[in-house]
């Protein structure tokens, strides 16, 4: 942490409310986004950055330094996230990461989609696709696409956050993508046809 977050959290900690209502205005953007990207609906995600920073305030004592604030807060709002999806039954598909034959989720034509630059993706047609697609990722690997793809934080950050190994969490990416590449790759085959016909 910069000097001056170590100094907000540390008053936040000596309850200083003043203190901890900066820590909210400078991480409530970032983490409604976050919530957002997981619950994928306006009101779960408001839910979620209330719970987060309530839980934050009552467990802040507990924080001790050693990674930085906006780690351990997005542990938090990662670990709320996680459990909303599972009280309101949210579909899930589990594949164990020691069952070899999940290495390669593949169907008979793909287009790596996962390799364009993301701005490309994002006109509202393919912005639907991809949210349609992410709604049907597992938990475990949603976590993990969000981070490290959506909020495009580091492996090493994405593992602090999840409580996971650098290995895990490359593991569960790739995962996530080619769960997502194959969902996607219809579309993104109709695409690629309808831009050459119109070249």
């Amino acid at each position: 942490m910069d000097q001056s977050e170590t100094q907000l959290v540390r008053r936040a900690k000596n309850g200083d409310s003043a203190a901890f209502a900066q820590l909210v205005e400078k991480y409530s953007g970032r983490i409604y986004n976050l919530a957002l990207r997981m619950m994928r609906n306006r009101e779960d995600a408001e839910d979620i950055l209330q719970e987060t920073f309530l839980s934050a305030y009552e467990k802040l004592h507990t924080f001790d330094e050693r990674s930085t604030f906006y780690t351990w807060i997005y542990r938090i709002a990662v670990n709320a996230s996680l459990m909303k999806l599972r009280s309101r039954h949210h579909k899930q598909t589990f594949f164990s990461l020691d069952e070899p034959e999940h290495e390669e989720i593949t169907r008979g034509s793909l287009v790596d989609w996962s390799q364009y630059p993301v701005h490309r993706l994002l006109d509202d047609e393919a912005r639907a696709k991809m949210e349609e697609a992410i709604e049907q990722l597992p938990d475990i690997y949603r976590s993990v696409f969000v981070l490290r793809d959506l909020e495009q934080l580091s492996i090493k950050e994405t593992a602090q956050i999840l409580n996971l190994t650098e290995d895990n969490v490359k593991t569960r990416l790739r995962r996530a993508r080619l769960f997502l590449r194959d969902i996607l790759s219809d579309y993104f085959q109709e695409r690629v046809r309808r831009n050459q016909k119109g070249a």
